[in-house]
C-alpha cells in the first residue's frame, strides 16, 4: 500500500505492471486528492497486511489496534492524479474512513486502483544499490548505516560500485528470472528525507545527495526505474546481470 510501513518478501512475481500486490491501495482525499507522507509522516508507522487470494486487508496502527475488513468490493468511483497521470479507483466502503482519518486527524478515504500497476509513481520497478546508500552515508557524515527503506524502492542491489544503478540507463538488466530495461532516474521527494519507522524527519537526504550529485533540471536522482521486458519470479539472493 502506497505510504504505508513497507513489506519485504523473500520472492515476488514481476509482471509486466510491477508487482501485482505492490501499491493496490492508496490514501485519497474526499475529493480524490491524493495522499502521502510527504504531507503526514507518520503513516508509515502503519503496517498493511494484505491476502490477494481472500481479498482481506489487516491494518495494524503504532497503538495497538487492528482494523481489517474485505476490500473486494469498491464503493464510488474516483480519478486520482498521480504526479500528472490519471488514475481511476473505487473508495473503499467498511472501517478505513474512519480508522484512517482518525489517525491522521483529516478526512480521508482507502482507494483501490481499478487497473494493477496504476499505483506506481512511474515505470512498474524502481531499484538502486546498497553501494549507492552507503555512499550517501559517508557524504552525509553518518557513522552509521542509513536505512535502505527510506527511498522505498522496489529492488535494492549488493555487489554494485556506487551510484552504478545509473550506468543501466537505456539497458536491459536480468533480475532472477526476469528482465528489465532501465528506462530513467527516480526524482526524489521529501519522503526520503523521514525516518522510516516514524515518519519524522532526521535527516536531510535531499542537501545531501544535492550537495555531491547536483541537479538534473528540478530533479535530484537517486536510484533507477526499469519496465519489465519478461515477467518472471525475483527474490532475495538472486543474481543481477546488466546486459
Amino acid at each position: 500500500m502506497k505510504s504505508l510501513r513497507l513489506l519485504h518478501p523473500d520472492r515476488v512475481r514481476l509482471e509486466r505492471s510491477g508487482v501485482p500486490e505492490n501499491r493496490r491501495f492508496y490514501l485519497a482525499e474526499p475529493d480524490g486528492t491524493l495522499f502521502t507522507a510527504a504531507r503526514h509522516g507518520p503513516v508509515v508507522a502503519i503496517v498493511p497486511e494484505y491476502d490477494a487470494a481472500s481479498e482481506r486487508l489487516k491494518l495494524r496502527f503504532p497503538d495497538g489496534a487492528i482494523v481489517e475488513g474485505d476490500v473486494s468490493r469498491g464503493g464510488q468511483g474516483v480519478t486520482t492524479d498521480f504526479f500528472g497521470r490519471a488514475v481511476p479507483g473505487r473508495m473503499l466502503e467498511g472501517p478505513w474512513a474512519e480508522a484512517f482519518s482518525s489517525y491522521v486527524g483529516q478526512a480521508l478515504r482507502l482507494v483501490r486502483v481499478d487497473a494493477r500497476g496504476d499505483g506506481n509513481d512511474d515505470a512498474p520497478v524502481s531499484l538502486f544499490s546498497t553501494a549507492s546508500a552507503e555512499e550517501l552515508a559517508r557524504r552525509s557524515g553518518r557513522p552509521e548505516a542509513l536505512d535502505s527503506r527510506r527511498f522505498r524502492m522496489l529492488v535494492e542491489v549488493a555487489g554494485c560500485e556506487p551510484h552504478e544503478e545509473d550506468r543501466w540507463n537505456g539497458t536491459a538488466v536480468r533480475l532472477g528470472e526476469a528482465e528489465v530495461k532501465v528506462v530513467g532516474f527516480v526524482g526524489r521527494c521529501v519522503i526520503t528525507t523521514q525516518s522510516p519507522s516514524t515518519g519524522h524527519k532526521d535527516l536531510d537526504t535531499l542537501k545531501a545527495i544535492k550537495a555531491y550529485r547536483g541537479m538534473q533540471g528540478k530533479s535530484i536522482r537517486f536510484g533507477v526505474y526499469a519496465d519489465v521486458l519478461e515477467p518472471g519470479t525475483i527474490g532475495v539472493g538472486d543474481p543481477v546481470v546488466p546486459q
